[in-house]
């Protein structure tokens, strides 16, 4: 090859590179969504973005919910924005108005999202997510049917806890490990991916003896329902206790 072609080889190589890597630069920037499973149901209530860093400026007006044919969903989101003290997470409420049936936004403007559609929550025009839409979800977490790995003695082994059903993205401290004295067992806990798993993993090797696996009241899925409380509540209906929920379990 001449030093000319060379040259320009080299070049459109760096050019190349140079476009790929901004590409890649640009992706690492996006935030990570939740619900991170590929099916939500249509009544979605909450959304969850994790940033590498925090953001300078409102975010909310940067956001958008698209159909399949490229309309945009009018007004999907509470103009609110709720971010996690370091300011790394952002919560977005679809409009609660919209997504409760019986209420005046809702009649006004419909349902934010139907069952059968295909949404994409896109950040300044760029995808970060699709969904495929499923009927309504009323039911609720139940702890009841949830089912707890095995783990072995004397290890660290991480404890898997899958469940019923997926909970919002920012429910892993709401489950907790208490011990047969009932001292909270210290540990890293975190959702897998499509938020249908809880796993914890101890800061000390397990210990044989009975152990309780502790979920609070608080714990909401992604349409707001909590263990044995609903978001959809019939007009006037006194509120639901919010009582926590005990499995027990023995590490032999």
């Amino acid at each position: 090859m001449t030093k000319p072609r060379c040259r320009r080889a080299c070049a459109a190589a760096l050019l190349l590179a140079t476009m790929l890597g901004g590409v890649q630069a640009q992706a690492a920037q996006l935030p990570r969504a939740q619900p991170s499973a590929d099916h939500v149901p249509a009544n979605l209530l909450r959304i969850s973005l994790t940033f590498a860093r925090p953001v300078d400026g409102g975010v909310l007006s940067r956001l958008a919910l698209v159909r399949a044919d490229g309309s945009g969903i009018e007004a999907p989101f509470l103009p609110q924005e709720l971010w996690s003290p370091d300011g790394d997470i952002l919560t977005l409420l679809l409009h609660p108005g919209r997504v409760k049936t019986g209420l005046q936004a809702r009649a006004a403007l419909g349902p934010i999202l139907s069952a059968g559609e295909t949404v994409t929550l896109t950040f300044d025009g760029q995808a970060l997510h699709t969904w495929q839409v499923d009927a309504d979800d009323t039911e609720g977490p139940d702890v009841a049917a949830w089912r707890i790995a095995p783990v072995r003695a004397g290890s660290r082994e991480a404890l898997a806890v899958v469940l019923d059903a997926a909970v919002d993205g920012r429910a892993a401290g709401h489950v907790a490990i208490a011990d047969a004295q009932g001292r909270r067992v210290s540990g890293k806990a975190m959702l897998g991916r499509g938020e249908d798993r809880w796993i914890f993993t101890p800061e000390r090797p397990w210990r044989r003896g009975r152990y309780r696996l502790v979920v609070s009241g608080t714990l909401e899925d992604a349409a707001g329902n909590r263990p044995h409380g609903h978001f959809e509540t019939a007009p006037g209906a006194e509120a639901e206790p919010r009582a926590d929920q005990v499995r027990d379990f023995t590490i032999p």
